[in-house]
């Protein structure tokens, strides 16, 4: 039974070895392909390494491409803002769906429920046009407001807070704090590891936007870094060598949040499940 078991656990480890190759293959590719010569790139002959090594593409795009960091700049912006936005209002909302009692909280509920079907595409449309009457297309807050909250999470805080000890906001109460007291001082600062799981993936959603600014920004100053990267494409070529060395930069914020939050990652996802 032991042999069988350890027979089982070798080959989930044989698989997972796999899997982690095979997805970590394109990734390689391309940060090859950040330090190699168009000519080399786009050539019929097949090379992993390079063969003409240059750091010419990165001297491409922070030197002589001259939004390069005001597109950067635009989406770490817009990402942070997000991102801080969304761990404030869903915690909220989420809290409140989870403790609080009030007139139509079912409804709410079932509202948000109906949300998480409604593929994000189809409202890009309704987006486009509500912020056209309020004048914000091609502007921050055109990229900022209609991102700020987010139905998914709100229902994985839900998640979270029902399976909060109940004891502790009840002590906090006979010790006087108010409701949004409670939720400061008591409830937040044990919430890291929930919050910390929606940080990373609010982070990246916003980091990897590519659909809503084509939608709403027109101005090369404003565009965020998945648009940028998109004009060196041209009609009849593309450049593969700057697309591959700014994705290169443009994947380094995204593994620095994912660092810097990995120790509260699985246990907050794990936390986020439980009574309905």
């Amino acid at each position: 039974m032991k042999r069988l078991s350890l027979n089982w656990k070798v080959l989930l480890y044989v698989v997972l070895a796999l899997y982690a190759v095979i997805t970590l293959i394109p990734f390689l590719w391309a940060l090859s392909a950040s330090f190699k010569p168009l000519s080399e790139i786009v050539s019929s002959e097949p090379n992993f390494l390079p063969k003409s090594f240059t750091l010419n593409n990165f001297k491409q795009i922070f030197i002589q491409q001259p939004l390069f960091f005001r597109w950067l700049f635009n989406s770490v912006f817009i990402a942070i803002s997000v991102t801080i936005l969304n761990l404030l209002f869903n915690s909220m909302a989420g809290y409140a769906l989870a403790r609080l009692s009030f007139s139509g909280k079912r409804f709410w509920f079932f509202l948000i429920l109906a949300v998480l079907a409604v593929p994000a595409q189809i409202t890009l449309i309704p987006t486009f046009l509500i912020l056209k009457i309020f004048g914000w297309l091609n502007s921050y807050q055109g990229m900022i407001v209609p991102s700020m909250v987010n139905a998914t999470f709100i229902f994985m805080m839900r998640q979270f807070f029902i399976n909060f000890p109940r004891e502790l906001e009840e002590a906090a109460q006979l010790d006087g704090l108010t409701t949004f007291g409670i939720f400061r001082h008591i409830v937040l600062p044990l919430a890291k590891p929930a919050l910390a799981a929606q940080a990373i993936f609010v982070f990246m959603g916003s980091w990897n936007n590519f659909l809503l600014p084509l939608v709403i920004l027109f101005d090369p100053e404003m565009f965020t870094l998945p648009l940028g990267l998109n004009t060196f494409k041209g009609q009849y070529i593309s450049y593969w060598n700057y697309i591959m060395a700014a994705s290169m930069v443009f994947t380094l914020p995204v593994l620095a949040i994912y660092i810097f939050f990995n120790r509260y990652f699985i246990q907050g996802v794990t936390f986020t499940g439980g009574k309905g």
